[in-house]
């Protein structure tokens, strides 16, 4: 089953907070932590690798806290993801690494599971931080549910 870790969700959940509500002021770890329920200590070791990686930067001081360092447009949930949970695996004969398993020659699945992989790789990489901001956007305006572009919870129900 392909499913994303606790800390990809976070990663995600708070650069759609940043993108949304971290243009006017930075906010903090706990701040973000107590907002969707998450763990503090999690989530900043998830916010420390995110800065690493370059999605954001870190602001000391009392006001200090997280901003994002590039536009939200710019972010794919797929360089996301693969930031804090590495390469996106559907099945081991299709990675990198992959090489022949004892079924290689009479498989019959490999090429339509590479294509599934390959698709699942191509949504995530068109979806955007402000993608999944602009759905909360169109919720809070009134819009019809699914007005915007398809989520991620297909690949995390």
């Amino acid at each position: 089953m392909l499913k994303l870790t606790r800390k990809a969700d976070y990663g995600l959940i708070s650069l759609k907070h940043l993108a949304l509500h971290g243009r006017t002021r930075p906010a903090s770890a706990k701040e973000m932590a107590e907002a969707y329920r998450i763990p503090v200590p999690i989530l900043a070791k998830v916010l420390q690798k995110m800065v690493r990686e370059g999605f954001l930067v870190s602001e000391q001081g009392t006001n200090g806290g997280y901003r994002l360092a590039r536009d939200p447009s710019e972010i794919t949930a797929l360089e996301v993801i693969r930031a804090i949970d590495g390469p996106i695996i559907l099945t081991t004969c299709l990675s990198r690494q992959g090489g022949a398993c004892e079924l290689t020659n009479q498989c019959t699945v490999r090429e339509p599971l590479r294509k599934v992989h390959e698709g699942i790789l191509r949504l995530l990489d068109s979806i955007t931080i402000s993608d999944l901001s602009s759905e909360e956007d169109a919720a809070a305006a009134g819009a019809a549910p699914g007005a915007g572009r398809v989520g991620l919870s297909v690949l995390t129900s």
